[in-house]
C-alpha cells in the first residue's frame, strides 16, 4: 500500500511539473515565436514602404491587394504604452495569428471606407490584445500603413457571442448596410483564458496623414 501511494504521489508530482512547464510554454514560449515573426513582418513594412502620394492627390490612396501572410500595417495604441507596436498580418488563420494580430481578408483596408477588422490573441503568442479592455472612448488607435498613417478614435466596446458576425460587417451591427465612413474593429477572446465570447472594440477614422518620404 505504501509503495502504491508513493508511486501515485510521484506520478502526481511529475504530472504537475509537466502541466506547469506546458503552461509556461503557452504564456512565454509562444511569445518568443511571435516576437521573432514580428521582427520579420516589421522589416517587410520598412523595406516595402513606397514613396508618398503624388502632388495634388486628395483623400486616402488606393491600396493594392495584400497577399495572405504579408504585413499590412503597424498597429499602435498609445493607451497601452509608447512601446506598443505590432505588425498586422494579412489573414486570421491559426498560423497567421501566431505571428501577430491578423486582418480579416475581405474587410476594408486601412483608411478605406468600410470596416478595417483586426483579430488578435489575448493570452498566448505575445497576447497583443491582452489589455484591449483598458481602452476608453476617444483613445487613439494608430495604423501606420505603407502609404499613410491613419488615426482612429475608439468609440464603443462590447461583449458578443463568437457567432456574432454582424460586428465585422462594413457597417458594424448593420449587415447589408452601405458604409459611408472608415471604421476599425478590434476583436479578441473574452474572458481571458477562454473563447466563450468575444471582446469587440470599435473606432472611427479621424485623421489621415500621407507619407512624404
Amino acid at each position: 500500500m505504501r509503495a502504491m501511494l508513493r508511486a501515485v504521489g510521484e506520478s502526481s508530482i511529475t504530472a504537475g511539473l509537466i502541466l506547469l512547464l506546458f503552461c509556461a510554454y503557452l504564456l512565454w514560449g509562444t511569445g518568443a515565436y511571435t516576437e521573432d515573426q514580428q521582427v520579420l513582418l516589421q522589416r517587410q513594412l520598412t523595406e516595402e514602404r513606397p514613396a508618398g502620394a503624388p502632388p495634388g492627390a486628395a483623400g486616402p490612396p488606393r491600396l493594392g491587394k495584400i497577399q495572405l501572410g504579408k504585413a499590412v500595417a503597424m498597429l499602435r495604441i498609445p493607451r497601452l504604452g509608447h512601446d506598443y507596436r505590432y505588425a498586422v498580418i494579412e489573414g486570421v488563420g491559426t498560423e497567421d495569428l501566431k505571428k501577430g494580430p491578423g486582418h480579416y481578408p475581405g474587410s476594408a483596408q486601412p483608411g478605406q471606407i468600410g470596416n478595417f477588422v483586426v483579430s488578435g490573441h489575448r493570452t498566448t503568442y505575445a497576447a497583443p490584445f491582452k489589455r484591449l479592455a483598458e481602452l476608453r472612448r476617444g483613445d487613439e488607435i494608430i495604423v501606420d500603413a505603407r502609404e499613410a498613417r491613419y488615426t482612429y478614435r475608439m468609440t464603443t466596446r462590447e461583449i458578443v457571442q463568437p457567432d456574432a458576425v454582424e460586428v465585422i460587417a462594413p457597417v458594424p451591427g448593420r449587415p447589408g448596410a452601405r458604409p459611408t465612413r472608415a471604421v476599425i474593429t478590434l476583436s479578441t477572446c473574452h474572458p481571458e483564458y477562454s473563447a466563450a465570447q468575444r471582446l469587440i472594440v470599435h473606432g472611427v477614422l479621424k485623421r489621415l496623414e500621407l507619407r512624404k518620404d
